[in-house]
């Protein structure tokens, strides 16, 4: 029992602790104020109410407004959200659009080697063009090679996968003959091969 208390007081913050004294506080002096009369002398809390009415009353005011700034705090930030999520697909649609020959060889490479995370050298234009646009996802997994230089691991972003199908990436449709399979090897970026011997060096 005591295990599971202290796991209980780990797990809450201090936002969550000023929340719930701000609700309680709120709740009691709206309570206090507003309750009736007769439940009021009932419970013989009339003296206390009469003598410390404007604490209560401040105590309603302090805790309504904390209140309400959190539930304005959450639908600002939700709307941040909505814009900063509508901004991102407008510019990854814009950026399919526009792919050059290097970038949209450098997404083929996804499907060509069946992987969702690739690593690439941080340092390529077609790297940081993909990734400015939220197209790449940066993982991390960073490695310093002398002669490729700094790499890492990167993968296609949930929200650009639903836009990057084979007629985007100029890809046959089914499976790729002998001579198509030649056609987007010849046309692979240039640093995947130099990666891929920079590997070898490395292991």
């Amino acid at each position: 029992m005591e295990k599971l208390n202290v796991a209980w007081f780990k797990q809450v913050t201090p936002k969550q602790i000023i929340f719930n004294l701000m609700l309680w506080l709120t709740i009691v002096s709206g309570a206090l104020l507003f309750a009736p009369q007769a439940l009021i002398i009932g419970l013989n809390l009339e003296p206390v109410v009469t003598q410390n009415a404007h604490f209560i009353g401040l105590g309603l005011i302090v805790g309504a407004a904390y209140l309400l700034m959190q539930v304005a705090n959450y639908f600002l930030d939700e709307a941040i959200q909505y814009l900063k999520s509508k901004r991102t697909v407008e510019v990854i649609e814009r950026k399919v659009r526009l792919l050059d020959p290097t970038e949209r060889a450098l997404l083929r490479e996804f499907f060509l080697q069946g992987e969702t995370i690739l690593t690439l050298p941080e340092n390529e234009s077609a790297v940081k063009s993909l990734l400015e646009t939220n197209i790449l996802e940066y993982l991390g997994n960073k490695k310093h090679y002398a002669i490729q230089g700094p790499t890492a691991d990167y993968k296609i972003s949930m929200i650009a996968r639903s836009y990057l199908n084979r007629q985007v990436l100029r890809l046959p449709p089914g499976e790729p003959n002998q001579e198509q399979m030649q056609l987007l090897i010849k046309a692979r970026p240039h640093f995947v091969h130099s990666l891929v011997t920079t590997r070898k060096h490395a292991a």
